[in-house]
């Protein structure tokens, strides 16, 4: 007669599920922990800085100096109309404390290149001492209406770099994101530095050497109420 397993005891393999689970979500719990103070050592990166606009309020510039940070890139527009309504007080800021600044624009694929620009320009003024601009490429223009082929998003981009490197007097950089990156493979056709974003890990997404990595998009400091994104500069 076979003998009865005692009633109540668990397998042992329920131990080392529940075990297997609970290491995962310690892991997850202190690297979330970890990633609000995380910065890359300076001995590796010295040149370090920041990406805020006015989602995070008023900016302590004389904090990012304290935590190591040289330079700061400034929100300034995005597509054809919005513009950052901090930018101005935030450049003023920036340079009393001594930080070297740059914009930022976030390109729009389904708008002109010439209307992008006309919104730059409004916002970004025409000064020699500005860090070299830089446009932000994320969306994609998969949910554009009237739709946009491939070919008319790389030109229209090719055209807004030229405008705002005309502007500026500076080569721009490509704030590339893996996701638009993935899409059209800017970073083969257009020969421009490039940033590249990836928390922690250093990019490589890209196929080719970044200039600046956007390490840590979710600081928290005491530059500002809401979390900042630290860069580092190739060394």
């Amino acid at each position: 007669m076979a003998r009865r397993r005692k009633q109540g005891r668990k397998p042992w393999w329920l131990y080392l599920v529940a075990s297997v689970v609970l290491a995962a979500v310690a892991a997850t719990i202190w690297h979330w922990w970890d990633m609000q103070s995380w910065r890359p050592n300076e001995s590796v990166y010295p040149d370090q800085g920041v990406e805020v606009g006015e989602a995070n309020g008023r900016v302590a510039f004389e904090t990012v100096r304290a935590l190591g940070g040289k330079f700061v890139y400034l929100e300034a527009s995005n597509g054809a109309e919005a513009k950052d309504s901090q930018f101005a007080r935030n450049l003023a800021a920036a340079r009393r404390t001594g930080l070297q600044a740059g914009a930022v624009h976030h390109f729009d694929p389904c708008v002109s290149a010439d209307r992008q620009s006309a919104n730059f320009v409004t916002v970004v003024p025409r000064e020699g001492d500005l860090l070299p601009p830089a446009i932000a490429l994320v969306r994609t223009a998969d949910d554009c209406n009237p739709k946009v082929s491939d070919a008319s998003v790389e030109s229209e981009l090719m055209t807004f770099i030229n405008q705002v490197e005309m502007h500026a007097g500076k080569r721009a950089i490509l704030k590339l994101s893996e996701g638009f990156e993935a899409r059209y493979g800017i970073a083969g056709t257009i020969e421009r530095d490039l940033w590249l974003v990836r928390d922690r890990f250093s990019p490589d997404y890209a196929g080719r050497p970044w200039l600046l990595w956007s390490a840590n998009r979710a600081l928290r400091s005491d530059i500002s109420a809401e979390p900042v994104e630290w860069i580092v500069v190739q060394p």
